[in-house]
């Protein structure tokens, strides 16, 4: 298949661009590089523009002609879209919004969207099914439940329009060919946060609160590796191209890991014990977020390969460990 695909060079991006790439479809990236990297992106070629752009866009998608989109491209740090939530609604909403009139009237019928588990909020019920009341506690998950909304809207007026929403829970570790990783200027999240602590990038690894109703007190996450989370894009690709209906799907393994567990898991894979400070909670911090991802493993036929910590761990400090 042919498949654009937004914000390509990230993280997560990158490495569906790998798996895609090896799996013989040809990928066009549109990348604006403010997070992510050129060098990042092994298949296909990029289109370097920003989603803002609407005449650049409309562009892309008409000449490449795809037969699916995948929409990564947003803004993703929770603390910044409290502080800034401008800067969310515009990049996530309104961006996102060209996107879907570019695809709308090039008639592209296929999209996947990335989304993510924030648009739960604090979920009374755990593990947190696809059906639970979306009630996000901030900029970042509204933005990404008001495209969820529109997507909705769109497969219902558009003739033969339909959309996966894939909810990502915690999304760690590295290629396991280590040739793509993380590389964020401003580490957020906590396993790479923890390995640039081993390396002596910082001085110590902040945990914020440690009174929450969790076995040892600390917040419980779902943690996805990314190349798991790469096969279960490819699986919803499979799924729209074979005629499947619009939906969305938790992308996660249906437990959790509390951050002293990972913060063990660390100091066991490098070898290296390291500083910890204990603080307060974070505002917005729910003490449990895990997935039930039986929908996702019924529907979609996809059997998650990599759930272990360790190995999530292990994938992850091989990458940092060649980063300067």
């Amino acid at each position: 298949m042919r498949v654009f695909i937004t914000g390509g060079a990230g993280y997560i991006g990158s490495h569906i661009v790998k798996l895609l790439g090896e799996n013989g479809h040809e990928v066009l990236t549109y990348d604006n590089l403010s997070t992510g990297n050129r060098w990042a992106l092994l298949y296909g070629n990029l289109i370097e523009g920003d989603l803002a752009d609407r005449i650049l866009l409309k562009s892309a998608v008409e000449q490449f002609k795809p037969d699916a989109v995948i929409h990564f491209a947003a803004s993703i740090v929770v603390s910044e879209s409290v502080r800034n939530p401008l800067k969310y609604y515009r990049n996530n909403t309104a961006n996102t919004l060209n996107l879907l009139e570019a695809v709308s009237e090039a008639g592209v019928t296929k999209l996947i969207f990335s989304s993510t588990a924030a648009v739960y909020g604090m979920p009374e019920t755990i593990p947190v099914s696809e059906n639970s009341e979306l009630k996000p506690i901030n900029p970042y998950g509204t933005s990404k439940m008001v495209t969820e909304l529109v997507l909705r809207d769109m497969a219902y007026s558009i003739n033969k329009f339909r959309y996966a929403s894939l909810r990502y829970f915690n999304v760690a570790g590295a290629d396991k060919d280590n040739k793509i990783g993380q590389a964020y200027k401003e580490a957020t999240h906590l396993i790479t946060r923890a390995l640039k602590t081993v390396k002596g990038d910082q001085s110590h690894l902040d945990i914020f609160g440690t009174d929450y109703p969790t076995p040892d007190g600390t917040c419980l996450r779902d943690y996805i590796h990314v190349d798991d989370l790469a096969s279960a894009h490819l699986a919803a690709l499979s799924y729209l191209a074979e005629g499947g209906e619009s939906s969305v799907f938790n992308c996660g393994y249906g437990h959790g890991y509390s951050v002293r567990e990972v913060v063990d898991a660390v100091k066991k894979v490098t070898g290296v014990d390291f500083k910890t400070i204990e603080g307060p909670r974070r505002e917005g911090d729910p003490a449990a977020l895990v997935a039930d991802n039986t929908k996702i493993k019924k529907i979609l036929s996809w059997s998650p390969k990599y759930d272990d910590i360790q190995y999530i761990v292990k994938t992850a400090w091989d990458w940092e460990s060649k980063l300067k």
